[in-house]
């Protein structure tokens, strides 16, 4: 490998890192949110925790449904313009705004962390714990994307690829939403 390819994968991966630092900010501003919201809707009104739950339930097997029955229509053309440059604060800034402003995101922070809360005890402590699970899970993930991008790249360009991680990711949304459903 040749020092200037090296010297730019190195940059690359630097300005990929501040969209990614945005990111999970932004995915922690969601699940404390998500959490404290919940939590007082919990203690004030349980029977509408409940129902708040089972609405959560039918959401993610709404989603696992749809991406079982997603033809993989999402692959990767290859002909893609390279992109231009963008600063560390824009970086930065399109991954909080992409995660705050995902609605899906709220919807699964809000469906999936309630039955992880237990209202005789502290909230701040769970909340910390969850949060941590949460972060370490999204950094992970999200630095397996990144360094892996374009193995992953030439992986979703291929619409039978595609199908196939939509219906994993599809089952376990499932899974999950029984899970809730029945607890």
């Amino acid at each position: 490998m040749t020092l200037a390819l090296t010297l730019g994968m190195t940059i690359g991966v630097r300005r990929t890192m501040w969209m990614m630092f945005g990111e999970l900010l932004g995915v922690a501003t969601v699940a404390i949110a998500a959490v404290v919201g919940v939590a007082a809707i919990m203690l004030k009104f349980p029977n509408i925790f409940s129902l708040f739950k089972i609405v959560g339930a039918c959401y993610l097997g709404y989603l696992g449904i749809q991406m079982w029955l997603s033809k993989g229509k999402m692959a990767i053309s290859h002909n893609q313009e390279t992109p231009q440059t963008i600063s560390r604060k824009g970086l930065f800034l399109q991954g909080l705004i992409t995660a705050i402003a995902n609605p899906k995101g709220w919807a699964f922070m809000i469906s999936l962390l309630p039955p992880f809360i237990d209202s005789s005890s502290a909230i701040a402590p769970q909340l910390m714990i969850l949060l941590s699970i949460i972060m370490v899970s999204e950094f992970v993930c999200m630095m397996l994307y990144a360094t892996g991008g374009k193995s992953l790249g030439m992986m979703i360009s291929n619409a039978e690829n595609v199908r196939l991680m939509n219906r994993i990711s599809g089952s376990l949304m499932l899974g999950v939403a029984l899970w809730l459903a029945l607890t």
